[in-house]
């Protein structure tokens, strides 16, 4: 006679800030998490995300509406809001916004839907994370050649632009109008000062001005022939 055995399921383990993982094992404890928990994964460190406040909230949408803009006039790029993107072995994270180019560029969007590899530009909003975002985070992203870095600390209300230069981030201050042009990007334009002090219609205008350039309708053409 065969005895029949009774099988119980093992609960995957919660995943927790501080938790060291290999990215096979971060994926599989996410996939078990509610849809709406957030985690992020630096340098084989998970980091939970805390509760998002209007500290975090309101200059992100401001990023997005931006970046969006630029989205629609420039065809071949795409941009995309709080995506989780394989970077590589030990870093998944996931930032606030990015644009990447979407063929001939450094990524590209796996079978299940992921990003993996290195999107050309990151933004991420600074808050309870600036530690991270400027520490260990920021030299991920410099190690797999991010080329454009924005980071905006909101309680000191500053935005660090870093460009990859020689393999390192440079800072890049704003020209005299207070305009930082992106050169991964040509025509994205940005009024520091003007998204700093929550004025998003100069924001949209500075960028119109961007998106009329020749530098961007070149650009457009090479993305167009790709």
């Amino acid at each position: 006679m065969v005895l029949s055995q009774t099988t119980h399921s093992v609960p995957v383990p919660i995943l927790a800030s501080g938790d060291r993982l290999t990215r096979a094992e971060f994926e599989r404890r996410y996939e078990a998490t509610p849809e709406k928990f957030k985690a992020e994964l630096i340098e084989g460190i998970v980091y939970v995300a805390s509760p998002v406040r209007a500290f975090h909230g309101t200059p992100h949408a401001a990023l997005i509406t931006w970046l969006g803009v630029y989205w629609t006039a420039t065809p071949g790029v795409s941009v995309a809001d709080n995506t989780t993107t394989r970077l590589d072995l030990d870093n998944e994270p996931q930032p606030d916004a990015l644009l990447r180019i979407e063929t001939g560029g450094t990524s590209t969007l796996s079978e299940d839907g992921y990003i993996e590899g290195t999107p050309e530009l990151i933004a991420e909003i600074a808050t309870s994370s600036a530690a991270i975002d400027l520490g260990s985070k920021k030299n991920a992203y410099r190690r797999n050649g991010v080329q454009e870095y924005l980071v905006w600390q909101t309680f000191e209300n500053r935005l660090s632009w870093f460009r990859l230069q020689s393999e390192e981030f440079v800072l890049i201050e704003p020209d005299e109008s207070g305009i930082i042009r992106s050169s991964t990007f040509p025509g994205l334009w940005l009024g520091v000062t003007a998204l700093l002090e929550g004025r998003m219609i100069d924001v949209l205008n500075t960028l119109q001005i961007g998106l009329t350039s020749p530098e961007h309708q070149v650009f457009v053409q090479k993305l167009v022939k790709r």
